[in-house]
């Protein structure tokens, strides 16, 4: 009686732990996910972000070129030497400042998709342990059981060593 239940325990608990690991795993997976998702989300909030921060500098630029036009009529100057000069600088410095905003958008996505992968990649290992984890369990359910057995054939073949040798004994006369 006492082995069977020895049995069952180590048959439950090792089940038990096999299913617990499973689910480990895949819970995991799912937070791995979750997190590749997160970071794709603020990749998109950070283009949108970067998007808008471009066209604010078009257009200030664009405000600034229109005063300086207005600036120049005026005056009665013709467009050239200076004022020209001044339009161009306008020009050039909004061109590489927008360049700079979409370096940056770049640099952010790059990273962002780097952190996205990195997190799905982070899933995946904790699941992967964890599957390792369900694994041992029932090779560990599978020794204890081997052991319990093993040590119960043990024992009965102590006990049916000991009641041969006393039915032996019995049999000798003194």
């Amino acid at each position: 009686m006492a082995e069977g239940v020895a049995q069952a325990a180590s048959v439950a608990q090792s089940v038990l732990g096999f299913k617990g690991n499973r689910a480990l795993a895949k819970q995991a997976r799912q937070l791995g996910e979750f997190q590749a998702k997160v970071e794709e989300n603020n990749l998109v909030l950070t283009q949108r972000a970067r998007a808008q921060q471009e066209a604010s500098v078009r257009a200030s630029a664009e405000r600034l070129r229109g005063i300086q036009r207005t600036a120049t009529a005026k005056s009665g100057v013709q467009m050239s030497g200076s004022p020209l000069q001044a339009m161009a600088d306008t020009y050039f410095s909004t061109e590489r400042d927008a360049q700079r905003v979409q370096y940056a958008a770049s640099v952010e996505a790059a990273r962002s998709a780097g952190a996205a992968a990195m997190r799905r990649l982070e899933g995946e290992s904790r699941a992967a342990g964890a599957n390792i984890a369900a694994l041992q369990s029932l090779l560990g359910g599978a020794s204890d059981l081997a052991s319990v057995q093993q040590n119960q054939r043990l024992y009965d073949l102590q006990v049916s060593s000991y009641e041969r040798d006393l039915g032996s004994a019995k049999n000798t006369p003194l």
